[in-house]
């Protein structure tokens, strides 16, 4: 029996920011990121991204905000198992000016293609050090739909979720400033790491997924 792995990226992102992670030993399927129906829940989108998951007791793999939508996935499904990079996993590993942001309604305030700017701050922000690293943040955030950007981070400030996976596993970058370690309690640290590593530290997060992924029959 195959091992079907499925695969949230980060916010806005493709398939590329796993380019230097290794499934070869497994099936995979990127989850495509759909357009959000107006004011849609984010428990209704994901019910919607179910459409793309056909896999009795799936693997998920979630980055970043991909993770927290794996989240809401898992909590309408069975799965094998469930690992979590860089990413929360209830409303409290959400950093608290986040939530008041959301509260007081801030992050309305700030227009799309502010946050869709790539320069230094984004890149301190994101951990990306190497050119390499910055061209494929720039790319992600310039071709991020500036619609689901602002759904997602209005979803993201409003998160309420304290439900989690049984089987979930949270790796974590010691050094992650858009969800600093402090505000999260992960099963593995990875030194040294930022937002980003799944580019950057790939060779330590292979290292922990192939421990933590099924064999393969």
């Amino acid at each position: 029996m195959t091992n079907e792995i499925y695969l949230f990226s980060g916010l806005g992102a493709d398939e590329s920011v796993f380019q230097r992670l290794d499934f070869s030993n497994y099936s995979t399927t990127f989850i495509k990121w759909i357009a959000p129906l107006g004011q849609e829940t984010i428990e209704h989108y994901a019910t919607r991204l179910l459409e793309q998951i056909p896999t009795g007791r799936p693997i998920l793999i979630g980055l970043s905000f991909g993770g927290i939508m794996a989240i809401e996935v898992a909590k309408q499904i069975d799965t094998t198992k469930f690992i979590l990079i860089a990413s929360a996993k209830t409303k409290k590993e959400i950093p608290f000016y986040y939530r008041m942001a959301g509260r007081i309604g801030l992050h309305k305030l700030l227009p799309a293609r502010l946050l869709k700017s790539s320069n230094v701050v984004t890149d301190w922000f994101f951990g990306a050090k190497s050119s390499f690293d910055k061209q494929l943040l720039k790319e992600i955030l310039h071709n991020t739909d500036p619609t689901f950007l602002e759904w997602a981070i209005d979803k993201i400030v409003h998160w309420t979720n304290q439900e989690q996976p049984e089987n979930i596993f949270h790796i974590h970058g010691a050094k992650d400033r858009i969800l600093p370690l402090s505000f999260v309690n992960c099963d593995v640290i990875i030194k040294s790491a930022g937002h980003l590593m799944v580019l950057n530290k790939s060779e330590e997060l292979n290292e922990v997924l192939l421990n933590q992924l099924p064999p393969q029959n």
